[in-house]
């Protein structure tokens, strides 16, 4: 059985993949999430949080697992993962990513906003921004339609209320390939969930980045951005399916 670490995106926490964690334990993976410097329950400063921080957290995730790791992540946490693995790539059997921002090196995940592919994404139509350091939110009346619109009242109930604020800094901050690992980051095996309803990562620029990356398999699931919460047997389905993929490479 493999193990994974489960990595949140932007306005999150450890709390989403809550849904996520028992049924992945229950098929005999170990699964592990944590909160990003300044989300959750982490109290790092918001001056301080950079895409590099998030990174160094990864890290100091995976330095505790003994065996490989299927680092796994969620949307901007598409981001995180991407820089830590090649910070780390001896820990990792492979990455994982779920409706998740998939970079080449010396992208930022704003650059990716603003490809064609991207053009009408919810979340930039949405988020307010203020503060020094900037600080992004998304309205609660925005997010239902935004983010989950194929989730239950109930299910959006439980998620409103524990988005938090995200630093912009990390958004305008480009993928760096850390030294001397390129060859072993290249040779990680790399899967996508897609998501065919998402409103905050378009499909199209999700397809864009799954067949530059190479990723293989790709797995589709017929829901809005947050299939954690809306479809969640699926995505337990879908990184089981991760793991036996990984354990043929």
């Amino acid at each position: 059985m493999a193990s994974f670490l489960l990595i949140h995106g932007a306005m999150g926490g450890a709390w989403c993949w809550e849904p996520v964690l028992p049924g992945l334990q229950d098929l005999g993976h170990q699964a592990v999430a944590i909160d990003l410097p300044g989300q959750g329950a982490d109290p790092t400063p918001l001056a301080e949080i950079t895409l590099y921080r998030y990174a160094d957290a990864v890290c100091d995730a995976l330095d505790r697992f003994d065996g490989p790791v299927i680092l796994t992540g969620h949307s901007m946490g598409g981001m995180v993962i991407t820089q830590a693995a090649s910070q780390r790539p001896e820990k990792l059997s492979g990455l994982a990513y779920a409706a998740a921002f998939l970079p080449q090196p010396g992208q930022a995940l704003i650059d990716i906003t603003r490809l064609p592919e991207a053009a009408g994404d919810s979340v930039q139509a949405n988020i307010v921004v203020d503060g020094d350091p900037p600080v992004a939110v998304m309205p609660p009346e925005a997010a239902p339609e935004a983010l989950y619109h194929c989730c239950t009242s109930e299910q959006v109930a439980w998620a409103l209320p524990q988005r938090g604020g995200q630093p912009v800094i990390p958004f305008t901050q480009p993928f760096v390939l850390h030294d001397g690992s390129a060859a072993a980051f290249d040779a990680l095996p790399r899967a996508y969930v897609t998501c065919l309803q998402d409103r905050a990562i378009r499909p199209a620029v999700q397809r864009l980045m799954y067949t530059a990356a190479g990723c293989e398999p790709v797995i589709e699931i017929d829901t809005d951005h947050s299939p954690w919460l809306s479809r969640t047997d699926e995505l337990v389905a879908a990184l089981d399916a991760v793991a036996g993929a990984f354990a043929r490479t």
